[in-house]
């Protein structure tokens, strides 16, 4: 992705290896700080997926295999490591995913470090596909709202419903970009404006409940979110709030786009109640940057994701084109 850092411009991926250390931006500190976190083993690279030092489902995919690889070089069990890793978040099919591949390359006896490297390569080039595929459905001067971090920083590059705007908006299209804040840990304003900014893509952040003003005034022309589980018919897991996002956009006539890789469809799920949701900290709703925004005592609930049913999507962006629910069996084959 393209990062300005002291004005200037580089290219960095979201999570690489060196040597025997798993490197990846650090998404906790951002947008105050950049900085690189060095995981060395496979407990720290467990730490970097449960703390959301990465995360986004094909990322925490691609931090799981290099994770794998770390552990076959540093001569550690396979299953014990496929375990800790696993058992890090229920909800994103990539990790799981990521970690069955990476078993099966080892076993058949391939190089570990190569093996996640084309994983990781694989996911980039499957979201390249996606911003193009994606790109068709932007006119110039849409104004298109998005949901949670669905760019690079949750990929490996380019992104997943980010990576049709950035094709877009290197087309030379006119478009305005709709941020929701997403709360409660703000991925939206800390993270998607980040990335909107380093590529320079007119938006603006919005509270999550400005969604549906915009959308009822007639200033959204789409949406587009990623995913962090699909199931076989369709029904997407995805950051709390997409849900309500979607079904007020079908009533506003506002078509509902989810942009996912191949490895986020879980066709072992035959629907979205089938989806394990993750339940995080309640501090993390009750605490912000470390300040109390609650009376004491209080008690708080913290779904990471909810479940929007396929009625909702008007198309999946893969890259194998965007496709209707009843098309998404060739993401098997």
């Amino acid at each position: 992705m393209k990062v300005v850092l002291e004005g200037e411009e580089k290219e960095i991926e979201t999570v690489w290896m060196e040597g025997e250390t798993v490197k990846l931006i650090d998404q906790r500190i951002l947008p105050d700080e950049f900085k690189i976190f060095s995981a060395g083993s496979v407990e720290e690279v467990a730490f970097a997926i449960e703390d959301m030092v990465v995360r986004g489902a094909p990322a925490i995919g691609a931090t799981a295999a290099y994770g794998m690889a770390l552990a076959k070089m540093l001569g550690r069990e396979m299953d014990v490591a496929a375990s800790i890793l696993k058992d890090t978040r229920p909800t994103a099919h990539d990790l799981f995913h990521a970690v069955n591949h990476m078993e099966k390359a080892i076993q058949e006896g391939l190089d570990p470090a190569s093996a996640a490297r084309r994983y990781a390569d694989d996911i980039t080039a499957r979201c390249k596909k996606i911003g193009m595929n994606g790109n068709n459905l932007i006119k110039d001067g849409d104004r298109i709202l998005t949901h949670c971090n669905a760019g690079a920083l949750a990929t490996v590059d380019f992104g997943t419903a980010l990576a049709p705007i950035r094709a877009a908006h290197r087309s030379g299209k006119g478009i305005f970009v709709w941020a929701d804040e997403t709360r409660p840990r703000c991925q939206g304003a800390s993270l998607t404006s980040w990335e909107l900014l380093q590529e320079g893509i007119p938006h603006a952040i919005i509270a999550d409940n400005a969604a549906g003003y915009y959308m009822r005034k007639g200033e959204v022309n789409l949406a587009i979110v990623g995913a962090d589980r699909v199931a076989g018919n369709g029904d997407v897991a995805n950051k709390i709030g997409t849900y309500e996002k979607a079904v007020v956009a079908k009533e506003n006539g506002i078509p509902f786009y989810v942009a996912a890789p191949a490895s986020t469809f879980d066709f072992s799920l035959s629907n979205g109640d089938q989806i394990p949701i993750e339940e995080r900290s309640p501090e993390e709703v009750l605490v912000i940057r470390g300040k109390n925004i609650a009376p004491e005592g209080a008690e708080a609930r913290n779904p990471a994701f909810d479940v929007t049913p396929a009625k909702y999507i008007a198309g999946y962006i893969t890259e194998k084109g965007v496709l209707s629910s009843e098309e998404l069996i060739m993401l098997s084959e």
